[in-house]
C-alpha cells in the first residue's frame, strides 16, 4: 500500500514564523530523491531553498507559488512506497486484450507507470490506465470516501488540484487563466465575485479597489494594490520596533575625503589591489572597525529582559544591500580582523549574492554594527533607523565636488557628508560624537589608522 509521508514547513534556524512559496520545482507525479531541491521560499530576509527529506513520488502540493506558510504547516505530501500502488485491485483486463504496460518492477515491488524511476530526465505525470486494462481507481489519502452506487447523490468527481478538494466544484468560478493570476496578485478571492457568466479583468480590479479610484481614459485602474508580505513586511515590523524601541539620536559631519579619494586611485595601480575592488564603502568599513575599538559603546547593545548592556568583543558587520525582493543587510563576520583588502572581498562577495536572492540565512542575523552606503544613489545623507540587536548605524553620502576652505584659500575638494544614528540608552552624546569624529578623520586622512 502507499506510505504518505508530510513535509511540514521547517524554522529555517532563524525563529521565523512564516515563509512565502517562491517557486515548486516538482509537481504532483514527479519522482524525488533524497536532498533534492523541491521548492524556494522567502524567509525574513532571504530566498533558500528547500531539499526533499524522503525519496518517493509526489502526490499533492498543499501551497501554490506566492502562498504565505506558517512554520509547521504541510506543504507537500510524498509517497514514500509508491510500488504498493500496484497492489491496489483493478478490474480484469477482456480476455483478447493485450497485457497493458500499467506496471513496472523497481526494487522488487510493482509500481504504476509514472512513479517508478525514469528513464530521462523530462517530468511527466502519472499515467492514466489504458482503456484496454479497464478503469483503476486510485483513492486520495484521507480525502474523499468511495462512493457506492447506491449512494443517493451522484459520485464525487476528485479535481486534478490538491486544492479543489477543499471547495465544490459547482462554487468554482469561470475565468481566463490570465485573469485568475490578475486576482491572486491583488489578492482577490474569485468566489466572492457575483457574476452570472465568466469573470473578466474588469471584475476582478473593481473588487480589489472597493473606493473610488483614478480610471484611466480607456476605463481601467490606474491604482494596484500589493500583499505586504515577504521582505518587505519584515523589514517594516523590524524597523518600527527599533524606533519605538531604542531612543535615536542622529548626529552629521561633513569632512574632505579628498586624501581617501588619492589614496584609493593608487592602490587601483598597486600589484597587491589591481584584482579586488576598492570603494569608499570599503574604506568606511575599516574606518568603523578601527574607531569602535576606541569606542566600546557603540558596538554594544541594550539587553532589557536581562537590566543589562552586552559588550562585544568582535565587529559583525552590517552592509545594508538593496536587492529586487527589498532592503536586506548581510554581514561581514569579525570585520575588525580583516586588512583593507578582505574588507573589500568580503564586501563585494556579500553585495553579489544578495543581489542574487542567494544571501544564506546565517549571514543575515547576529550583526553588531551597520553601514548604509546611500552615496551611491547621489543621496548626501540621511537619517538612518538602527537595526535591531544593534545600538548604531552609519550612513555614508555621496562623495561630491564642492568648494572647500585649505589653509585659507578656497578650492574644490572632494566632499562627503556622515551621518551616525545610535541608541541614547547605550550611547551618550559623546561618545556617539567621538566615533563619528574619528570615522571623519580616518576618511579624511587614512594615515592616522597607523596611530590606531
Amino acid at each position: 500500500m502507499p506510505d504518505y509521508k508530510v513535509f511540514p514547513l521547517p524554522d529555517t534556524a532563524e525563529g521565523l514564523v512564516d515563509a512565502e512559496i517562491l517557486a515548486w520545482h516538482v509537481e504532483p507525479g514527479d519522482e524525488v530523491k533524497v536532498n533534492q531541491i523541491i521548492v524556494e521560499i522567502e524567509t525574513a530576509k532571504a530566498a533558500v531553498e528547500l531539499p526533499c527529506p524522503w525519496a518517493g513520488v509526489v502526490t499533492e502540493l498543499h501551497a501554490q507559488a506566492g502562498d504565505t506558510v506558517n512554520v509547521g504547516s504541510p506543504i507537500v505530501t510524498i509517497d514514500i512506497d509508491p510500488g504498493g500502488a500496484a497492489a491496489a485491485p483493478a478490474a480484469p483486463a477482456p480476455a483478447a486484450a493485450a497485457p497493458a504496460p500499467a506496471a513496472a518492477e523497481s526494487n522488487g515491488q510493482a509500481m504504476l507507470v509514472g512513479y517508478g524511476p525514469k528513464a530521462g530526465s523530462a517530468k511527466r505525470r502519472p499515467r492514466k490506465a489504458a482503456a484496454s486494462a479497464g478503469p483503476v481507481v486510485t483513492e486520495p489519502p484521507a480525502r474523499v470516501a468511495p462512493v457506492t452506487p447506491a449512494a443517493p447523490e451522484p459520485a464525487l468527481i476528485v479535481p486534478d488540484s490538491p486544492a479543489a478538494l477543499l471547495e465544490p466544484r459547482g462554487l468554482v468560478p469561470l475565468a481566463k487563466p490570465p485573469v485568475r493570476k490578475l486576482a491572486k496578485d491583488l489578492g482577490v478571492d474569485l468566489r466572492t465575485l457575483a457574476t452570472n457568466g465568466v469573470i473578466t479583468r474588469a471584475d476582478v480590479q473593481r473588487a480589489a479597489a472597493p473606493s473610488p479610484a483614478p480610471l484611466s481614459p480607456e476605463g481601467g485602474v490606474r491604482e494596484r494594490r500589493v500583499p505586504i508580505k515577504g521582505v518587505r513586511k519584515m523589514t517594516a515590523l523590524a524597523m518600527v520596533e527599533s524606533a519605538f524601541t531604542a531612543p535615536h539620536v542622529t548626529e552629521f559631519l561633513t569632512i574632505d575625503v579628498t586624501p581617501m579619494m588619492e589614496l584609493r586611485a593608487r592602490l587601483k595601480t598597486d600589484a597587491r589591489f589591481r584584482d579586488v575592488k576598492i570603494t569608499p564603502l570599503t574604506f568606511a568599513a575599516k574606518a568603523v572597525c578601527l574607531a569602535a575599538g576606541r569606542t566600546p559603546d557603540i558596538n554594544a547593545v541594550w539587553d532589557g529582559d536581562a537590566a543589562e548592556i552586552v559588550y562585544k568583543d568582535y565587529v559583525h558587520l552590517g552592509i545594508a544591500a538593496a536587492t529586487p525582493r527589498g532592503l536586506i543587510v548581510p554581514k561581514v563576520r569579525d570585520a575588525d580582523r580583516r586588512s583593507l583588502r578582505e574588507l573589500a572581498e568580503a564586501i563585494e562577495a556579500l553585495t553579489v549574492t544578495a543581489r542574487e536572492g542567494k544571501t544564506a540565512p546565517a549571514d543575515m542575523v547576529g550583526g553588531t554594527f551597520t553601514i548604509t552606503n546611500v552615496g551611491v544613489f547621489g543621496v548626501d545623507t540621511g537619517t538612518p533607523i538602527i537595526n535591531p540587536g544593534e545600538s548604531a548605524i552609519l550612513a555614508l553620502g555621496a562623495i561630491k565636488d564642492l568648494p572647500w576652505v585649505v589653509g585659507g584659500q578656497v578650492v574644490p575638494r572632494k566632499v562627503c557628508q556622515l551621518a551616525l544614528s545610535f541608541d541614547h540608552r547605550v550611547i551618550d552624546g559623546q561618545q556617539g560624537s567621538q566615533f563619528l569624529a574619528d570615522v571623519g578623520a580616518l576618511l579624511a586622512d587614512p594615515s592616522l589608522a597607523i596611530t590606531y
